[in-house]
């Protein structure tokens, strides 16, 4: 029965490190996902702080990978230093995880406030032309998230692209794609986007903090699991004289 449990261990052992091997592809994944997001909406978030989950989970899927190759060669060649190691590990980074979803709910509280502070002053630098970065972020969110001005399209009759214009409309950016011919013309409110993009942006910032905090939980709880069958393969191994080598099925003496 007993070698039962510790043949169970260790081929959940083995599973789990292959395992950790897609967490590393899948944390890195994320991690990039959020730094590309956040170069799309750095103008509404000056906070580069906030980037710190990313940073940590990327550096932590990078390490999964390592931790993976030594637990499974640990594991096969019942290697109790390698073991050790491999819980060690472990054992850092389910805290630097735990960190990751703490910073990540903080700065997560941090998003609305950080929006309300900026975008206000992003929208009143909006000049129209391509080459302008704020000008290009505007276009880009109010396109993306299907939004135009800050609460509403009317906003931008106090923004100074709008007074020095005074062509009485608002940027093409914020027409419907299923209107043709739309000019941004504030005398067709119906051919524009009738929500503003402030809550939107904010919205979309939380969710992507969301990612990483459910990524960085998900395989924190693996890891416990990883370290479960790790320790039950060391204290078998020994207390039992007689362990069976998982690689080759004899004894180990």
């Amino acid at each position: 029965m007993g070698q039962c449990g510790i043949t169970s261990s260790k081929t959940v052992l083995v599973f789990l490190n292959l395992i950790f091997w897609a967490a590393a592809g899948i944390l890195c994944y994320v991690g990039a996902y959020v730094f590309i997001t956040y170069d799309d909406y750095d103008h509404f978030f000056e906070d580069v702080y906030t980037l710190i989950p990313a940073v940590t989970i990327i550096a932590v899927g990078g390490l999964l990978f390592i931790i993976g190759l030594i637990g499974c060669c640990a594991t096969i060649r019942e290697s109790r230093c390698g073991l050790i190691t491999f819980v060690i590990i472990l054992l850092l980074v389910f805290v630097t995880e735990v960190a990751v979803v703490v910073l990540g709910y903080i700065y997560r509280s941090k998003v609305e406030d950080e929006v309300n502070h900026s975008i206000q002053k992003v929208y009143n630098e909006y000049n129209g032309t391509n080459a302008d970065a704020s000008s290009r972020a505007i276009d880009y969110v109010q396109r993306q998230l299907h939004c135009c001005g800050i609460h509403t399209y009317s906003d931008w009759m106090n923004t100074r692209w709008f007074n020095e214009f005074q062509n009485n409309s608002v940027p093409v950016s914020c027409c419907k794609p299923n209107v043709s011919n739309c000019t941004g013309s504030l005398t067709r409110p119906g051919d524009l986007y009738p929500e503003g993009c402030e809550a939107l942006v904010v919205k979309k910032l939380k969710e992507i903090m969301m990612y990483v905090i459910w990524a960085a939980l998900t395989f924190a709880a693996i890891q416990v699991f990883g370290m479960l069958s790790a320790c039950v393969v060391l204290c078998r191994r020994s207390r039992d004289p007689a362990y069976e080598l998982l690689m080759t099925g004899g004894t180990y003496a």
